[in-house]
């Protein structure tokens, strides 16, 4: 395709993220997906354009002719290249070296052009004798041959110690994918006068004549037959908001003289709490905090294969975890794993006759899809998953059905006051939440194999 069509198909893949983004109902997967379709047709044209300017650049190029040597090398041609370097011909290696790395990148300067070279002792295919000129260059080679005599900047007694280095004002750190798990689930915020919130619901664990809607049923009858009554079972759901916290003190004089750490504290303190809060989603043991799935009533757990090896994961297990998912729930669902679990995936496959096919697909894998896929769902890699072997270090789970409660988000505050007499500021992270799964068992469906259905999925133990 050529530029021009890569635009367009980025620009349309854009246009349909827009309409689902300002639709009533919005599909943050399929968002998710169009917007790396669209940002993946714009790299390819950028690279597209970069080709073709490189290609015009370089059409044509003549060989340089053969010169005297001279203390700056110039190449007489009438070439426009040729011209560029004799009317600026280089003053010495770094002002090469930069061009070069611009050359690497895409962008190559006019005179860098004619000292293209094949010459395999020619360092990233450019010539350093014909753009220095071969004094310049023989004398490079002595000098990184000689040691100073004198002072010098190798060793820290001689001069080194005297040299300083620039120093990058912000602070370097690890990049972390949280709020994956925090975002998918069924929130609700708390109003101002409460500290909690009850829900009314259906007391059904079973789809059985008689248990449909905690009790409800009807019957088929004879004209002028008597009717039976039913009622339905409700129970209530409470949820109580719990407190998650964190504190952290700086001197007065390190916030002003590293401008850095305040924003830094600012991004990371909150982003910790996230972190936090999702653990007790899985983990919670609901004391003090949230109930979390794993432990929770409602979790269907999966045994392993007869004969399975200890820490491995077989297509029959993705399987049978996925005839437990109730079905409603599986358009909703995705794949929580252990990132150890990542090696059993790539190996899955269902065999079709001679051949087979694979089941998990890694991200870009499927139709450029963002997220790695299992039985078309969504795979996302959690570290507060059990690692590979133990009890849930893969479970499949609709997060819709994980009720939360929150009261104004994460309420950040500062305060100059606590440690006035010391010149230290504290700052303040909390955030009130609490969250349980709608579910309080599994659901007996009305037939089949009597197994229990759930939208909270495990596998067992393989050891």
């Amino acid at each position: 395709m050529n530029y021009k069509d890569l635009l367009k198909l980025a620009n349309d893949k854009a246009t349909e993220a827009e309409a689902i983004a300002e639709g009533d109902e919005f599909d943050q997967e399929k968002f998710d997906a169009l917007i790396a379709e669209a940002e993946g047709y714009r790299k390819r044209a950028e690279s597209v354009k970069s080709a073709q300017t490189l290609r015009e650049s370089t059409k044509a190029e003549p060989e340089p002719e053969p010169k005297a040597k001279r203390e700056q090398p110039i190449v007489v041609t009438q070439d426009r290249a040729d011209n560029e370097l004799k009317a600026h011909p280089y003053k010495g290696l770094g002002e090469l070296l930069m061009e070069v790395r611009d050359a690497a990148l895409g962008r190559p300067s006019q005179r860098v052009l004619p000292l293209r070279s094949n010459d395999p002792e020619d360092e990233y295919g450019f010539s350093l004798n014909k753009a220095l000129g071969d004094e310049f260059v023989g004398g490079l080679a002595k000098a990184a041959l000689k040691a100073p005599t004198g002072l010098g900047e190798g060793l820290g007694a001689t001069g080194g110690f005297l040299v300083d280095t620039d120093r990058q004002g912000g602070i370097m750190q690890r990049v972390y994918d949280v709020g994956q798990l925090l975002r998918r689930v069924d929130m609700t915020g708390i109003s101002a006068g409460s500290n909690g919130m009850t829900f009314n619901a259906i007391n059904e664990t079973s789809r059985a004549d008689g248990s449909r809607r905690g009790g409800i049923q009807v019957y088929w009858l004879a004209e002028a037959a008597s009717k039976t009554a039913s009622a339905p079972a409700f129970r209530q759901m409470e949820l109580k908001l719990k407190k998650v916290a964190g504190l952290v003190y700086a001197t007065d004089e390190l916030l002003q003289d590293a401008a850095a750490l305040e924003s830094w504290i600012m991004s990371n303190l909150p982003e910790e709490l996230n972190f936090a809060v999702e653990d007790a989603i899985l983990n919670g043991t609901g004391t003090g905090q949230p109930t979390g799935i794993i432990g929770s009533n409602a979790v269907v757990s999966v045994t392993k294969e007869t004969g399975q090896a200890a820490d491995t994961i077989v297509a029959e297990n993705i399987f049978n975890m996925w005839s437990r998912m109730w079905a409603p729930s599986r358009r909703n669902a995705i794949w929580l794993i252990n990132q150890d679990v990542e090696p059993q995936l790539f190996q899955l496959s269902l065999g079709v006759g001679t051949g087979g096919s694979v089941l998990y697909w890694p991200p870009g894998g499927l139709n450029s899809a963002p997220y790695a896929t299992l039985m078309g769902r969504p795979v996302i890699a959690h570290e507060s998953m059990p690692t590979l072997g133990d009890t849930g270090d893969i479970m499949l789970v609709d997060p819709r059905e994980y009720q939360m409660i929150e009261k104004g988000g994460i309420q950040t505050a500062s305060s100059i006051h606590v440690n006035f007499t010391s010149d230290e500021t504290v700052f303040r992270f909390v955030y009130r939440v609490d969250g349980q799964p709608k579910w309080n068992a599994a659901l007996t469906p009305k037939s089949g194999s009597g197994n229990t259905l759930s939208p909270f999925v495990k596998l067992n133990e393989r050891a």
